[in-house]
């Protein structure tokens, strides 16, 4: 055991025992520590007492082994006083300094700083318990670290059984992977085999593609040249379909004039006076029907009476859009029929200004969306004959065209210092058939050659502006395409004419301001058109006589007004309303044409 020193004024120390080595907290003690002077006592060593021997064996007890020893505990002598000694444990064997902290110095009393005395046991004590309760406070620390670390440890021993089950996963895929790969190895070996013989079958295979091929080329060929025969058969059924429609209709009313209306479209300039047309009604989901709607008012009171409602039916009513081609999609089939042998007529009925020469010529006949009925037509008969002739039929063409001016006729096609007086004469004595001695008959082998003399008749036309129409036709012009054709392999000859009019339009002589020379073209045009008028009326009721010869028209159209024709006629009709007293009129007389029987037309075949 260590001894503790002590120290006198005289120099000398006495020996003393100290206690045993405790374990110690380490923190310093703050308790204070009492200072005991100690007794004389003579030099050389002296024996213990018996009190402080049993005080040391005891404190010695209490030491748990393996502590560090507590150092001695210098006892001062007399002389003046010390600074309190502080009571430090040994640092503990191990790693680091993790061992049982120093003893805590005892805490002042009194304000004094005193060292507590050797006697003092219980005062050691306290501050002995005060650092165990220290160390049970770092040792409880420590346990819950050590159970922290603990799980940590169990964690850790469980990902790495984890990630130990997860190579023996991947060493069994490993070798199933291996297995598979060999397995494949020889797959592939066979295939690369199998590849060899399928190249050579593939070559072989090639070879007789290629024949194959060939032989496919020569079928499509012949499939194409069937496809093309089935299209254009397709093509005729659905035309001889189109065909005995329009031949059911138009044999629906037999003997009838077949009558369409049109309307024509507001002009740019129009647009700016009126805005609409409510004085005409087209009744949705019917083609057929017009009503004109007028308002009326009291003369007395000027009070507004019920509107006045005309309706008017007819073959067919075109609207203002109508375009040029829906127009001629039904008169196709009797343009056709004049291929067959029958004399067919089509003209243009209406006041001045109603679109008569827009329907029957267009504003060009070159144009394609907008030439008119004249040029469509030839383009239909020329291509209906082409058709025909795979079926042994050959035709020859020739046309002519002419005016009737001021009741004289006059002939279009001619140059105007050639142009003479041209009169309407029987063929022969024996027939009722009339033609125009020395009328020039051009005779045509294509549409374009007819599209050209249909320029050169609109150049020679007689025109003039008026009070109601800046570009008036002041004469009714006459298109005939005579047409004849033959079959030999089935000994058959047919001849007709195909007449396209565009009569001059109706004017009313206080609203057109004519004088002089337009004067006696209005009131010759309105003549005859009366005389038109006339012939149909009788017709109509079935009278003995029919007025032919009052007019040159009248007269010139008994072929096909006689009934020994397919008669069509457009009635065209303004959309203004300053207008509506001609478009009645002109619209009450297409009903009685509508309602004339002229007879039924037969075909002119050998």
């Amino acid at each position: 055991m260590a001894a503790v020193g002590s120290g006198g004024s005289g120099g000398s120390a006495v020996g003393m025992a100290v206690v045993a080595p405790l374990p110690v907290p380490a923190a310093t003690s703050r308790l204070p520590v009492r200072r005991v002077a100690a007794k004389r006592a003579a030099p050389g060593p002296q024996p213990a007492a018996p009190e402080q021997k049993r005080a040391r064996s005891g404190i010695a007890s209490s030491q748990p082994p393996g502590r560090a020893p507590l150092r001695a505990l210098s006892v001062p002598g007399p002389g003046p006083p010390r600074k309190a000694a502080t009571v430090t444990a040994a640092p503990r064997a191990g790693k680091g300094n993790c061992g049982t902290a120093p003893v805590p110095t005892a805490a002042p009393v009194g304000g004094a700083q005193r060292r507590r005395a050797a006697w003092d046991l219980k005062g050691q004590l306290n501050d002995v318990r005060a650092a165990l309760g220290n160390q049970k406070e770092k040792a409880q620390r420590l346990d819950g670290e050590n159970r922290e670390l603990r799980e940590q440890l169990r964690e850790l021993q469980e990902a790495l059984r984890e990630r130990e089950r997860r190579v023996e996963e991947l060493d069994g895929c490993v070798s199933t992977l291996g297995t598979e790969l060999e397995k494949y190895r020889q797959e592939s070996e066979l295939r690369g085999r199998q590849l060899k013989e399928l190249q050579e079958a593939g070559r072989e295979l090639s070879a007789r593609l290629e024949a194959a091929e060939a032989q496919l080329h020569q079928t499509k060929a012949a499939l194409a040249q069937s496809d093309s025969e089935a299209a254009e058969l397709r093509l005729r059924v659905e035309s001889q379909a189109r065909r005995l429609r329009e031949q059911e209709e138009l044999y629906e009313a037999e003997g009838n004039i077949r009558v369409f209306c049109r309307v024509r479209p507001l002009l740019a300039a129009e647009k700016e006076t009126q805005k609409g047309m409510e004085h005409l009604h087209f009744p949705p989901q019917d083609n057929k029907t017009l009503v004109l709607l007028r308002e009326e008012e009291s003369h007395i009171g000027r009070e507004r009476k019920d509107d006045l409602k005309y309706d008017f039916s007819f073959d067919r009513v075109f609207q203002p859009s109508a375009s040029q081609e829906e127009v001629f999609e039904e008169i196709s089939l009797l343009v056709q029929s004049a291929l067959d042998g029958y004399h067919v007529c089509i003209f243009a009925y209406g006041q001045t200004g109603s679109g008569k020469t827009y329907t029957m010529e267009g504003p060009d006949a070159l144009d394609p969306e907008r030439r008119g009925m004249i040029p469509r037509a030839v383009h239909r008969v020329f291509q209906g004959a082409q058709e025909l002739a795979e079926k042994g039929w050959q035709y020859r063409f020739s046309a002519s065209f002419l005016e009737i001016y001021n009741e004289s006729l006059r002939d279009l096609l001619g140059a105007r210092a050639e142009r003479g007086e041209l009169e309407i004469r029987r063929v022969s004595s024996t027939s009722e058939e009339l033609h125009v001695p020395n009328l020039r008959c051009v005779p045509v082998a294509s549409e374009d050659e007819v599209l050209q003399l249909l320029q050169t008749a609109a150049a020679n036309r007689s025109v003039a502006r008026t009070a109601l129409n800046d570009h008036s036709s002041r004469s009714h012009s006459i298109f005939q395409l005579r047409i004849h054709g033959t079959n030999a392999a089935r000994e058959l000859r047919c001849s007709s004419v195909l007449s396209l009019v565009d009569l001059a339009g109706s004017e009313r002589l206080d609203k057109s301001q004519s004088q002089g020379k337009r004067l006696r073209e209005t009131q010759s045009i309105n003549t005859s058109l009366s005389s038109l008028g006339l012939v149909i009326m009788a017709l109509a009721k079935k009278e003995p006589h029919i007025p032919y010869r009052n007019s040159k028209l009248t007269y010139l159209l008994q072929n096909s007004l006689g009934g020994n024709a397919k008669m069509l006629m457009f009635v065209n009709i303004s959309p203004l309303e300053e207008n509506f007293s001609e478009s009645l009129n002109s619209l009450r007389f297409a009903s009685k044409v509508n309602e004339c029987v002229v007879g039924t037309a037969h075909a002119n075949r050998k």
